[in-house]
Parts: structure tokens; C-alpha cells; sequence
């Protein structure tokens, strides 16, 4: 009997090999939206003094600048593994100081943290290769470099989230204190107001959140090769005359003709 892994052409000469490769297979996933609502945001000193003298704000947008996860195993369902998934927001405001005056801009942070149980197979190898792994980061400043656990790899995806809503409130409504990691911090300036006095205004939003979360592991597949991935296209040469390459580029006619609705994205139908 031939071996299925050895070199065989199809009739039309497209199929040329099955190979076996060594990739990442998603094993469980789940898309997921949540609503966040009244989240509080966290600002640094000269942030909140604008925050205190502020009669009203409006909303930019809303960022997600970093997301932290850590994966357990779920110990009574052998194969599952729990992410506990916290997300760090960057939200913009311009703040008004008083009615008809030009606003300022202030940033501040927030954070989400959810978990999800996903499938992700069982795995009880040790891989050592001669690439950077997680095992390094997790041991940069040990002596000695533990092994790791053969724990599938959590990977977040998500898009930048919609501000349903921001309002400015007392902050005896909401005094609890949030701590950020350093790399969050430095986004506002490095420093966070952490003492809540009478007087002291916070701000709240509701975020709308779109997330795809999938638990993945390194396994080998075998897949049919039909050639190499030769690049069918030569790299442009930028030394042009910038006029020259503005005067091939298309014409952005939708951008001044706003697009219509089409009729199956609309809402609601009407029969008279």
C-alpha cells in the first residue's frame, strides 16, 4: 500500500503533496457581547481637578489598550479551561468648564473582567524549542527557569468598543479604588487620583463590547501542498515624484457621496 504522505500528482497537476505541519488549532471558541454599564473612570491628578470644575462632557471614543488573561484548568471537567480576561479601556472626553466655553480634552481609565470556560483538549508534554516562549517571560527575573504548564494558549479578540453613554456624578456614588498595571498607567500620564475628598466628581459610561475568544494548542496536521507561495507582484519603488503617485491614485468619489441604506439593513418594513 503507498503511503498517504508521499508525493502524488492529480490529473490536472494541481495537487502535489500532503505534508505534515506543525500549526496552531483553534479547539473551542465563543463570540460574546456585553453591555457595561456605569463603569467608572479613573483619571490622573490634573485630569480629575478638570473632572471637578467640569459642568458637562461629551464623549470621543472609547479604546482598548490592553487586555490581561490567565487560563486554569477546570479541576471537575477534565479538558476545560477557565480565562479570567480583564480589559483595560481608554476613554477621550472633552471636558466643559462652564456652558459656551471651548472644551479641554481629558483621558481616563477603566476595567472589565470576565470569565469564560472553553473547551481546550488535555495536553501533558513539555516543549522546549529555542524560541522565546511564555516560560521566559514569565521567569525573566528568576535565576532559575521553571517549566511551564502545558496549558492552551487564550487569544482575545476584540474590536474598539461602543460609548453608549458617560455622565458626570458625586463620587461618593462610586469611592471604590481600581489599581492599573504600570503599562496601562503610562497611557495617562503614569500617575493615578486615588484620595476621594468632598467635592471630588467621578464619571461613569456604558460600553458596548464585542469580543471572540478561542483557547488554541500547537498540533501537528497533515494538509495537501500544492506549491510555494512565490510572491506574483514586485515591490513598489517609493522614490517616485509625490505628485506622480497622487496622480495615480483613485479618485475617493464615495467619500464625497454618502452611501444609501440597502433594503435589507433596514429595520423596519411598512405595508400600507
Amino acid at each position: 500500500m503507498a503511503d498517504s504522505r508521499s508525493s502524488s500528482f492529480s490529473a490536472n497537476g494541481d495537487f502535489k503533496e500532503a505534508v505534515c505541519i506543525d500549526g496552531s488549532r483553534v479547539f473551542d471558541s465563543c463570540c460574546d457581547r456585553d453591555c457595561l454599564e456605569d463603569l467608572k473612570v479613573y483619571f490622573s491628578p490634573k485630569g480629575q481637578q478638570l473632572i471637578n470644575r467640569a459642568v458637562n462632557l461629551r464623549c470621543k471614543g472609547t479604546e482598548v489598550i490592553n487586555v490581561f488573561i490567565d487560563v486554569e484548568p477546570v479541576h471537575l471537567n477534565r479538558g476545560f479551561y477557565c480565562s479570567d480576561i480583564t480589559f483595560y479601556f481608554l476613554t477621550t472626553f472633552d471636558v466643559f468648564p462652564a456652558l459656551c466655553t471651548q472644551p479641554t480634552t481629558v483621558q481616563g481609565l477603566s476595567k472589565f473582567s470576565k470569565k469564560v470556560i472553553l473547551y481546550g483538549s488535555e495536553g501533558k508534554v513539555k516543549v522546549f524549542t529555542n524560541e522565546v516562549n511564555i516560560c521566559d517571560f514569565n521567569a525573566a527575573n528568576s535565576a532559575v527557569s521553571e517549566p511551564c504548564n502545558d496549558l492552551p494558549k487564550c487569544v482575545v479578540q476584540c474590536v474598539d468598543p461602543l460609548t453608549l453613554d458617560a455622565r458626570i456624578c458625586d463620587a461618593g456614588c462610586c469611592n471604590d479604588i481600581c489599581l492599573f498595571p504600570p503599562t496601562v498607567l503610562a497611557s495617562i500620564g503614569g500617575e493615578l487620583y486615588t484620595e476621594v475628598v468632598d467635592g471630588d466628581k467621578a464619571v461613569l459610561v456604558t460600553i458596548g463590547l464585542f469580543t471572540i475568544v478561542e483557547l488554541i494548542r500547537n498540533a501537528q496536521m497533515l494538509i495537501p501542498v500544492y506549491d510555494y507561495c512565490i510572491p506574483e507582484k514586485e515591490c513598489d519603488n517609493c522614490t517616485d515624484n509625490p505628485c506622480d503617485v497622487f496622480s495615480r491614485l483613485n479618485f475617493p468619489t464615495e467619500d464625497f457621496f454618502p452611501s444609501q441604506m440597502p433594503n435589507e439593513g433596514r429595520f423596519c418594513n411598512y405595508s400600507k
